[in-house]
């Protein structure tokens, strides 16, 4: 029986001290619970006991809902690592850029562990910054180097020289946590950065579909509405202590293929033979019986130049069932947009209906997790503010 115990972890530099014992959990030791150190320990369902073979226990990170305790087996996370550095061109050092407590972050130590190199770290006491991020990139040595960064921290690095020159000297940049606008990967490229951008979540080890192409691990397909299914070798084994959500969660095909049906809405090009998502299910907004994807909107809003961020969501509406409802961040020194304004410079890009009714604009985004807006939280402010 695998036993489970509970990994505070520290952001920063501290996070080195929980390496040893990652190693003995995907040496088969026990499974390890992450937390970050000086909060309280995950719970956990009373007598829940993981799976054989887990290693790690990570909670699920969302933009709703609540989360859940994805089981990953031992050589589900060996065979994410492999993949990866075979993608990326071969194993390397990879420095920590954010919190090791949720999937993202604690897979960058695992894959130094995979491939027996050190890992990096940036000093994030005061939070990311861009200034810590160029200082460590600097002291940071390794043949190969890499590492990922959610797209709030991407825009932060790009908005300073110094850290923008230290991002370009990376062998490959992972960006994913949440959507990246096309404006953004192509101010990263224009400025020298080879960003990754990724696809995946808890439940298939991280990201497991980069640039639109799955790790020679993975398989992708939708099914008749459009949800992405994603299987192969990085699947959670799945919840723990929740065998009713494992059951609806985790398929398996009359070919007796394994699968994990996301919630996200998907598609493939003919052309690039690369796959899209389009964004969640519960996110498509309907106003006017008319069907909208969240994700569309806001990339056309990060198209203008002065527009950093942006979320887009629907709100109840008495005439319209919803509106389109659009949270921005602007860009330093740049005045705040009126909602007329913003809906003139979209229009034409988009369809009418597509306009948002209204907008809040932000310093900063609220997050959930390691880069994904919270959602929830970002309707609620709708509400507060006229």
């Amino acid at each position: 029986m695998t036993s489970l115990r509970p990994l505070p972890i520290a952001a920063g530099p501290a996070a080195a001290h929980a390496l040893p014992v990652l190693r003995d959990a995907v040496g088969g030791e026990f499974a390890v619970l992450p937390y970050a150190a000086g909060g309280d320990p995950v719970p956990v369902p009373t007598g829940a006991v993981p799976d054989e073979g887990t290693a790690l226990v990570v909670g699920t990170s969302g933009s709703t809902g609540s989360p859940k305790l994805a089981m990953l087996p031992a050589t589900a996370l060996a065979a994410s690592a492999r993949a990866t550095h075979e993608r990326l061109g071969g194993t390397g050092s990879w420095l920590l850029a954010m919190p090791p407590n949720h999937i993202a972050g604690v897979q960058v130590l695992l894959r130094c562990v995979a491939a027996g190199t050190e890992p990096g770290f940036v000093d994030l006491s005061d939070g990311f910054t861009a200034a810590a991020f160029a200082a460590a990139a600097d002291s940071f040595d390794g043949d190969r180097r890499y590492t990922a960064l959610v797209p709030t921290q991407l825009l932060r690095v790009l908005d300073d020289a110094g850290a923008t020159r230290a991002l370009a000297g990376f062998d490959a940049v992972l960006v994913g946590g949440a959507a990246t606008s096309p404006a953004l990967l192509v101010r990263a490229r224009e400025a020298g950065a080879t960003v990754v951008t990724t696809y995946g979540m808890s439940e298939t080890c991280g990201g497991c579909v980069y640039d639109g192409t799955p790790l020679a691990t993975t398989a992708i397909r939708t099914d008749e509405e459009g949800r992405v299914h994603l299987g192969g070798d990085t699947l959670a084994s799945g919840y723990l202590g929740r065998p009713d959500l494992t059951a609806d969660a985790f398929v398996t095909d009359d070919e007796g293929v394994r699968w994990f049906r996301t919630d996200d809405l998907g598609h493939r090009d003919p052309e690039t033979d690369r796959w899209h998502v389009d964004g969640r299910i519960d996110d498509v907004i309907t106003t006017g019986a008319m069907k909208i994807s969240p994700r569309v909107v806001e990339e056309a809003l990060t198209s203008l130049p002065d527009i950093a961020e942006a979320v887009v969501l629907g709100l109840e509406d008495p005439e319209w069932g919803q509106v389109v409802a659009a949270a921005v961040v602007v860009r330093p020194g740049v005045r705040h947009p009126s909602v007329v304004q913003l809906r003139d410079a979209l229009r034409g890009g988009l369809a009418d209906h597509a306009l948002p009714r209204r907008l809040v604009v932000l310093e900063q985004l609220p997050l959930r997790g390691p880069g994904k807006p919270d959602r929830a939280g970002i309707a609620a402010l709708f509400h507060t503010r006229p």
